[in-house]
């Protein structure tokens, strides 16, 4: 099972540096943010770095293109926050493994962007304005690499691993659509981001591979 963690805290922090530091980077935003305003509040998360989207004025967010990337980092609540985390912790630090941290990172804020690219896209379809917080769009994008690997790489991970992979993906998709003030197309974004980064990742290892024989 890929997602038991058996590491000391050390261990952690020195085989998944980027997980741990995004980890901490979330948590310390969450918590000045809070002491500062209220991140759940519209006025407040904008003044924070929300990602925000105007209709006929702004739809794309590239007024202040930053918030693409800061948004990732900012969670409404402590409920937010901690689910987030959790997931980050126990479910990245396989794909950081395998894809190397240089790579991870990237991967990951692609991922977040990826997210609130659809989440702007869908907004301005429909005419609408759009304000976002949060890093499951970016978890979403983790979850996407997984998808990929339980769906065309199984032979890489064992039974126990793939079974918890379809689990887990269920039970977020419908937390996606049932739970309230979820941003789901910035959830699917950052799934179909990650899958089809990870595919690229993978099509780019297959070429090194065929390169050595």
């Amino acid at each position: 099972m890929i997602f038991l963690r058996y590491e000391s805290f050390k261990g952690y922090l020195r085989n998944y540096p980027v997980t741990a530091a995004i980890a901490s980077l979330c948590i310390v935003y969450y918590f000045i943010t809070a002491v500062m305003g209220n991140p759940g509040m519209g006025s407040d998360a904008y003044r924070f770095g929300a990602f925000y989207t105007i209709a006929d004025v702004d739809p794309w967010g590239l007024t202040e293109p930053w918030r693409y990337i800061t948004s990732i980092f900012m969670h409404a609540d402590f409920g937010h926050l901690f689910r987030n985390m959790m997931m980050l912790i126990i479910f990245a630090p396989p794909l950081e493994y395998v894809m190397k941290s240089k790579r991870y990172v990237w991967f990951y804020l692609f991922c977040g962007i990826g997210g609130n690219a659809l989440s702007a896209l869908i907004s301005n379809i429909n005419g609408d304005s759009h304000l976002s917080v949060g890093a499951s769009g970016a978890i979403f994008g983790v979850f996407g690499a997984y998808f990929f690997l339980a769906m065309f790489r199984k032979r890489l991970l064992d039974a126990a691993s793939i079974q918890t992979i379809y689990i887990i993906l269920g039970i977020s998709l419908i937390t996606t659509f049932v739970m309230p003030a979820i941003d789901v197309w910035g959830h699917i974004g950052g799934f179909a981001t990650g899958f089809m980064l990870y595919r690229f990742f993978d099509q780019l290892q297959l070429m090194k591979l065929q390169k050595k024989r």
